[in-house]
């Protein structure tokens, strides 16, 4: 076995296991983090409420893979509109304008692989701590953190590339 290969590090998570954050309503659960695949993807489980989803936004710097866990997903990737469920995958390009919603009548889960890894980070700063049977905050979400942290978060890759 070479130094290199010695010196990697192994992650191993349980079932609910990992650091799951409130970001609006959505439940993300981080499973892999840049620390834990030296930087190479980040491992997310989404849980959805009916009707939810993230905005309809583009990664520039990273791929996404979302693999359908249970539930009943649309989601726009550019101008296509796809019904997704479980057992379904789709990949979405950097640079695609991209959304899903959850248009099932319970909650959805979503496996997301992000590569590169770092993407995460923006979800610890935008999310709050989720607790063990606990729901999602109440009242409305700050947009206005969100697209503040969007704005910073993307002023970031910037100056990265």
């Amino acid at each position: 076995m070479s130094e290199n290969e010695a010196n990697r590090g192994i992650a191993h998570l349980r079932a609910n296991e990992g650091k799951p954050l409130w970001v609006v309503d959505d439940l993300i659960t981080l499973k892999a983090r840049s620390a834990d695949t030296d930087g190479t993807f980040a491992l997310l489980e989404e849980r959805t409420p009916p009707q939810g989803g993230p905005p309809p936004h583009i990664h520039h710097q990273e791929e996404e893979a979302l693999y359908v866990l249970e539930g009943e997903l649309e989601s726009l990737v550019d101008e296509r509109t796809i019904r997704a469920s479980a057992g379904s995958f789709f990949y979405v390009p950097r640079g695609t304008l991209h959304t899903f919603k959850n248009v099932g009548t319970s909650p959805s889960r979503v496996l997301g692989v992000i590569s590169p890894a770092g993407l995460e980070k923006f979800f610890e700063e935008v999310g709050e701590p989720a607790t063990e049977g606990a729901s999602a905050p109440e009242g409305p979400p700050d947009v206005e953190k969100l697209i503040a942290t969007a704005r910073k978060w993307r002023r970031r890759q910037r100056s990265a590339t």
